[in-house]
């Protein structure tokens, strides 16, 4: 199977030109052209020798868009085909201050969070450097020349602190400036609470935003919806993400989907303000996309509610706005539907 040239560093790929009796400066040329997600065909500025050359030991490593799905709202699913035929998401979602995308890290998910289509199916494996850029270009690619998206988040299918060394890697090249040069401080990066990945990830000199995945903050109740509860308990995971903010400098963000009936009582409000006090923090409270099991869906005065008595206990929060309902836009719906594998 041939190698992908978007599994290559910038120096990665001089090296390799150099190897094929190239001049240096042409790595510089092809990796422009792989930022643009352009075929090796159209690499106009370059010779067409090196071009079928290319091609003929490589491909360039870009997914395929399989399925692309438009919201009312103008978000944008899409469902993008690796080289060996798996798929995997990515969402784009449009903001007044820019474009987000939200990219994922592992085909599948090992995690089995009990309200996740992510994980139906378990983890199949984790994605290369390539792939993780490979999604980024491409949907950058379809919005036009140049650089459309301004925010990138690591919250689609999989755990990234699991696939921690092409996840890192991965973020490195996206910040280089002969890449797209997404600034650090726009990328989020969620975790269900990976201890030694937090802890490792705040040495990397990669001050992203870190999110840890909550929704509860009474470890009994935490664990009614996330196993990785019994690997990593809550209270470990919390001081991780305390270490995290002090060591980068970083407001740290806890991610709270609401449900009905489950994660939204006065209890609840109670122990959310015990577990960020003194912490420099914000929740942010995500309404539950019912895809799985019997949870509902809180409605809007509820939410609003319960985002109010935080902010009037102190407690720095606010509603994510809610984008693609109409286009199974929560985490591994539409790749859980594509398989078959969605409960009805």
């Amino acid at each position: 199977m041939k190698k992908a040239l978007l599994e290559f560093s910038p120096e990665e790929l001089r090296q390799a030109l150099i190897g094929l009796g190239e001049s240096a400066f042409r790595a510089k040329q092809v990796y422009r052209w792989l930022t643009a997600c352009v075929p090796f065909a159209e690499m106009r500025n370059l010779p067409a020798s090196l071009r079928t050359k290319l091609a003929g030991i490589y491909t360039e490593g870009y997914p395929a868009v399989e399925a692309r799905l438009a919201s009312k709202d103008g978000t944008l699913k899409y469902l993008l085909r690796l080289g060996d035929g798996n798929v995997i998401e990515a969402v784009l979602m449009r903001y007044r201050y820019g474009h987000t995308l939200c990219i994922s890290t592992q085909v599948g998910c090992p995690m089995a969070c009990t309200f996740c289509a992510s994980g139906l199916g378990g983890l199949v494996r984790n994605l290369t450097r390539g792939e993780l850029l490979g999604q980024v270009l491409r949907v950058n690619a379809e919005q036009g020349a140049g650089r459309n998206i301004t925010n990138i988040v690591l919250m689609g299918t999989g755990e990234p602190l699991l696939n921690y060394e092409n996840v890192v890697s991965f973020l490195r090249q996206i910040h280089a400036a002969q890449s797209l040069g997404i600034a650090l401080r726009n990328i989020s990066l969620s975790t269900c609470g990976i201890v030694p990945g937090i802890d490792a990830l705040a040495e990397e000199g990669l001050p992203v935003t870190l999110c840890l995945s909550l929704h509860s903050a009474i470890e009994e109740k935490r664990r009614l919806l996330m196993p990785v509860e019994n690997t990593y308990p809550l209270h470990e995971a919390v001081a991780a993400m305390r270490r995290y903010s002090e060591k980068t400098g970083r407001r740290i963000i806890y991610e709270y989907i609401l449900i009905e009936g489950f994660n939204m009582s006065g209890e609840d409000i109670d122990a959310l303000v015990r577990l960020t006090r003194g912490q420099r923090c914000h929740v942010n409270l995500i309404p539950l996309n019912a895809a799985l099991g019997s949870y509902k869906t809180p409605g809007k005065k509820q939410i609003y509610e319960f985002a109010a008595e935080l902010e009037k206990k102190g407690v720095s929060a606010s509603v994510r706005r809610t984008l693609g309902e109409d286009i199974e836009g929560a985490c591994g719906q539409l790749r859980a539907h594509f398989a078959g594998k969605l409960r009805e």
